[in-house]
């Protein structure tokens, strides 16, 4: 008896090893093909189906409809957590038909291919306003934690133009920084594209100090940004060109220079500007913009590769636009690092413009033999009383310290190498 059953036993586990390894890699299979049909299973955040990612520091949550990243939780570990970007204020009221797929999950921040509003088709391309990756469904490919680092990881394949984006979001433990990553495969030829983060504003006039690395020049949008016969008003001179953010041209004659290092400003108009950001090899390091709300006792702040994302564009909206969604309520700041020619798209950063004549190329060129990586970093610090705002940044072996105006010191661990490398 006990030389039947003993080979028995251990068919039984073969089997029942063999079971578990058909259920593991079927499940697998099914994470890895998740698609609009498995919104039912995610949860939800202010309305939208989202995938999740977290450490005991930072929780992000990630729409599936165009993969915005908001809401974002910093220090989640801490008595203060802190949630910077911004959410659209239609998410939370009953479903309204949008003007276009990216108004549906609007929040915090998210890859635009094209960047821009891509109203005119290009050599048969119509592309959205913001691409396809800022309005299709993004389907999860899986979560993974390998030593400290922990990667959620997305995929799209687009459609107009045909292409593979891949989205990495990672965090180290320790840390309160997301590490984004996005390679693009296919996709062949000119592109503008980049990231458009947004962050929520507070209702006080100048409570938010604003500050950027070394940069050529600034430019005001010089087409009209804001229609007044669309309800839109806007409070910056088209066109102007200038180098200090804090001394910008209004648009009314013998009106003071707007302050764009006191945000927000200008209540019930939209506006739009763009910085030519100096190389990293003139500046000796990452370019950088930082946003100090010193009210609430924090930074936000933002790290990048200008030779990837050559400028940033500043979307400063404060009740300016009356039509359907905004309906005059809506309060945000977008600090996008982009390669593009401001938000026209497709068409006009692909041919001569205002920018390209100053020497400052708006549109990167992909190649189908060639993915493109974008690396990019955006985090959180707190800071003591009496910072006001940040003077410079100091880069050193996987840490950063943001100095103030004031003199003060804080540093945080990033791993800011990242950015050159794609690695953790």
């Amino acid at each position: 008896m006990n030389l039947v059953e003993k080979p028995c036993a251990a068919h039984r586990r073969v089997a029942q090893s063999c079971l578990l390894a058909m259920t593991t890699l079927l499940t697998a299979f099914a994470a890895s093909n998740a698609g609009p049909a498995a919104a039912a299973e995610l949860p939800f955040f202010h309305a939208q189906p989202c995938f999740v990612v977290a450490t005991k520091q930072v929780e992000v949550a990630v729409t599936q409809t165009g993969g915005h990243m908001a809401p974002v939780t910093f220090f989640r570990d801490s008595a203060a957590p802190v949630r910077p970007y911004y959410v659209s204020p239609w998410q939370d009221e009953p479903p309204a038909k949008m003007p276009v797929p990216v108004l549906v999950p609007l929040r915090g921040d998210f890859f635009c291919l094209p960047f821009g509003g891509n109203s005119e088709e290009v050599a048969g391309e119509k592309h959205p306003p913001h691409g396809e990756t800022a309005g299709e469904a993004w389907r999860l490919v899986g979560t993974k934690t390998a030593a400290d680092v922990t990667t959620l990881t997305l995929g799209l394949e687009t459609k107009v133009r045909t292409g593979r984006v891949t989205k990495e979001l990672s965090l180290v433990a320790g840390q309160n920084v997301v590490y984004s990553r996005h390679v693009i495969e296919g996709f062949a030829g000119r592109v503008p594209l980049g990231h458009h983060a947004t962050l929520a504003m507070p209702e006080a006039d100048g409570a938010v100090r604003i500050a950027t690395s070394a940069f050529r020049f600034g430019m005001t949008c010089p087409s009209l940004f804001s229609d007044p016969k669309q309800r839109e008003y806007q409070a910056l001179l088209p066109g102007a060109k200038w180098s200090d953010l804090a001394k910008v041209p209004a648009a009314w004659k013998g009106a003071p220079d707007a302050d764009l290092t006191r945000l927000p400003g200008r209540y019930g108009h939209a506006d739009l500007i763009q910085l030519a950001n100096e190389s990293w090899e003139k500046t000796g390091g990452p370019a950088w913009t930082t946003a100090t709300f010193a009210d609430a006792g924090y930074v936000w702040f933002a790290l990048k590769d200008p030779a990837v994302l050559r400028t940033t564009v500043f979307w400063m909206e404060n009740r300016g636009r009356h039509g359907h969604p905004w309906n005059g309520r809506n309060n945000c700041l977008g600090l996008e690092d982009v390669t593009a020619f401001f938000a026209d798209g497709l068409a006009a950063s692909t041919r001569e413009n205002l920018l390209t004549k100053e020497g400052v190329d708006t549109a990167l060129t992909l190649r189908a033999d060639q993915p493109t990586a974008v690396n990019y970093i955006q985090g959180v610090v707190k800071i003591p009383a009496g910072f006001e705002n940040v003077q410079s940044l100091e880069f050193a072996p996987g840490a950063v310290t943001f100095i103030s105006t004031t003199g003060q010191r804080v540093t945080a661990p990033v791993r800011h190498e990242f950015l050159k490398t794609g690695r953790l």
